[in-house]
């Protein structure tokens, strides 16, 4: 698993090699199809920081999925609905290992089966069962207006959970007369060790990610409730709103977000490679580019595209690239750059020893100028003085 910060290895890059993410760093809170989605992102260039946010409850061990199994054999629903297909396999799993495999199959073959997806009906087809009818959309939403039209007053209907309970969709069933019978196939609980969520917590609100993805609702949730834990929700919601992109899967996993006023990011289709599609376009679309000293700089998160070269920088140096990029052009005090050196105390000794290891970074030392007792500043190009003065 991606538990650590890795970096494209930048010593032998060439232009043509680095991807569409290459300077960026991006955080993965998933705990299911991690290694996919990191590898995803690494073979664009990113570098991944991975905590996964929360664990699943092995599902032969939760005795809720076993006490709903056995009343769904002692009185059969008339429609089962299946929302995932890791829920809907694992709880067959499940049943075959306690001896009711067999005796639910054969219950869910006399029942109308309603798949969210195609995932889902997969999962369905896989067990030897056939779906009665799957949305175009992958949404409850639409699987709730079907069931309401078809008219559920009297009803008994099955709902498998997918690790967090469903109100909305559950309550409008009940306030049309349906008995709905809760499904839990697995549960989410906080990760047992909280270092790698605390370290991806500490990047976030320090600016040392440039985007987090969310892949499920509860892992939202759970990040969220883990820095307020921590006394960093407020730190953690600034950040998400200007200087970090969250980026979910689809709607449903952006709601604990939103429910904070958090803006995030959904590709069209709810899935990883689309998810990763929409990174490439929108972290490269925040950087900023600038024309300075006959080169064209683009910033990015931990490194530099210079005429399309990429060129890794260290921390410090990156904090006082931001400083000097705020206004392009204008000088800026070696005590203003110290402070936003990172732990510099108040030796400007150390803005001068950051801003060499910058420049040779850089690999074009006349992009930042020296103004004699006054400090630095962004060697920007005549023409792009007027464009960017009161940047």
């Amino acid at each position: 698993m991606y538990e650590e910060l890795q970096r494209p290895d930048s010593g032998t890059q060439e232009r043509a090699e680095h991807g569409p993410l290459a300077g960026f760093t991006v955080g993965v809170t998933a705990a299911r199809r991690a290694d996919e989605l990191g590898a995803l992102l690494q073979r664009r260039g990113a570098a991944v920081l991975h905590a996964p946010a929360l664990r699943i409850v092995p599902l032969a061990d939760d005795s809720e999925l076993l006490a709903a199994t056995k009343e769904l054999l002692d009185r059969v629903p008339d429609v089962v609905v299946a929302t995932t297909a890791i829920g809907f396999r694992g709880w067959i799993e499940a049943a075959d290992g306690w001896g009711l495999g067999e005796p639910l199959l054969e219950r869910l073959r006399g029942v109308e089966l309603l798949a969210r997806g195609p995932k889902v009906k997969g999962a369905i087809r896989a067990a030897g069962l056939t779906e009665d009818w799957s949305p175009c959309s992958e949404s409850l939403a639409e699987v709730l207006d079907r069931l309401l039209a078809e008219g559920v007053d009297g009803r008994r209907i099955a709902v498998q959970l997918h690790g967090e309970p469903l109100p909305g969709f559950v309550e409008a069933l009940r306030a049309g007369g349906a008995e709905v019978v809760g499904v839990p196939v697995y549960r989410w609980l906080p990760p047992e060790d909280l270092t790698p969520v605390d370290r991806l917590l500490d990047a976030a609100v320090t600016r040392g990610v440039d985007a987090l993805t969310f892949t499920s609702a509860p892992a939202a949730q759970s990040l969220l409730n883990r820095a307020e834990e921590r006394g960093l929700l407020p730190d953690l919601l600034a950040a998400l709103g200007h200087d970090v992109l969250p980026a979910c899967v689809g709607p449903v996993t952006a709601l604990p977000l939103q429910a904070h006023g958090v803006d995030t990011v959904q590709p069209e289709r709810f899935r990883l490679g689309p998810l990763v599609q929409l990174l490439c376009k929108e972290l490269p679309g925040r950087a900023r580019s600038l024309p300075v000293a006959g080169h064209r700089v683009e910033i990015r998160g931990h490194a530099v595209l210079v005429d399309g070269e990429l060129r890794p920088v260290p921390p410090a140096g990156m904090s006082l690239l931001r400083a000097l990029s705020r206004r392009p052009g204008w000088v800026v005090a070696r005590a203003e750059l110290l402070r936003a050196l990172p732990g510099a105390g108040r030796d400007e000794h150390a803005v001068e020893t950051a801003m060499a290891r910058l420049r040779t970074a850089l690999g074009a030392p006349k992009l930042i100028q020296t103004v004699v007792k006054r400090g630095y500043r962004l060697a920007l190009d005549p023409a792009a003085d007027a464009k960017y003065a009161d940047a």
